[in-house]
């Protein structure tokens, strides 16, 4: 596809922006110039209105504000940035923990609860959408997540079955808010513009992960005294540490839960629509 020079604009400011996301929040912690993190944070600013207001003017717009808008598709896109979100901030504040108790076996095998629900549940979507519908579904599994990761950052530092029943929950919760966010979006989509709906549910929960991740180790490399890569804690750093995690687990808990509630209350403004397609579990 030839990008022409509407679409180009916004492509880069675009791509700024979301790299402006990830890399300034680091930049405060990695021992940075203080002027040249503020700098890139105000460039990042600078970059997301500049692409906003691009798409808004634009005569062939990269991305068509006006359709990311639409209730059901601005909830459907909420909801699985919520999802994304929550399992990368999980995974990763998991395996940093297990790092340091088990050794790798062991911290790999502690995790594969959670990829045994993800293929596991697949069967069970389906029925269970149909049984509560869609919006109720969508807030039943939006909840298990955001209980997912309270669980771990409150009560994982007391042993493995918390962690186990916050990967679970986690796992579980996220399998059906993938599907209640795509039928979202394809619902709140005009039928000539379906196409680019499967797009739109990937980037959300691919720049979400990506945010989940650099938040998460962010709030970590703030906190932790030392470098988080030491292979032994003393036992200075490792309260610390779990302190971070707590308050990381915190945070990611806090942006989810703002996602899903943005997620109910754009769905809501839509009254259900009857559809002669049926909605895909898969």
């Amino acid at each position: 596809m030839i990008l022409i020079p509407g679409e180009l604009i916004g492509a880069v400011l675009g791509t700024a922006t979301v790299i402006g996301v990830l890399l300034a929040p680091t930049m405060f912690v990695a021992g940075t110039d203080v002027a040249s993190a503020w700098g890139a944070a105000a460039a990042t600013a600078a970059g997301a209105v500049g692409f906003v207001l691009r798409e808004r003017t634009a005569r062939h717009p990269l991305l068509d504000l006006r359709l990311v808008a639409q209730p059901l598709v601005a909830s459907g896109l909420a909801y699985k940035a919520a999802a994304g979100l929550a399992m990368a901030g999980l995974s990763y504040m998991v395996k940093l923990q297990f790092a340091w108790v088990w050794p790798p076996a062991l911290a790999a095998v502690g995790t594969l609860p959670q990829v045994v629900v993800l293929l596991a549940s697949g069967r069970f979507v389906g029925p269970f959408v149909k049984r509560v519908g869609l919006d109720r579904a969508a807030w039943m599994s939006a909840a298990a997540v955001i209980a997912g990761l309270a669980v771990f950052a409150l009560l994982g530092r007391f042993g493995y079955p918390w962690v186990l029943t916050a990967l679970v929950l986690v796992a579980a919760g996220m399998r059906v808010v993938g599907v209640v966010a795509g039928n979202n979006v394809l619902r709140g989509l005009p039928e000539n513009r379906t196409s680019i709906g499967a797009a739109l549910v990937d980037t959300a929960s691919e720049i979400a992960t990506a945010v989940g991740i650099a938040a998460t180790g962010t709030i970590l490399a703030a906190l932790v005294g030392g470098s988080i890569t030491t292979i032994t804690f003393t036992s200075d750093q490792l309260a610390s540490f779990q302190e971070a995690i707590l308050i990381a687990g915190l945070t990611i808990t806090a942006i989810a839960a703002a996602l899903v509630c943005i997620g109910i209350h754009r769905s809501r403004r839509t009254p259900a629509q009857p559809t002669n397609q049926e909605p895909s579990y898969v």
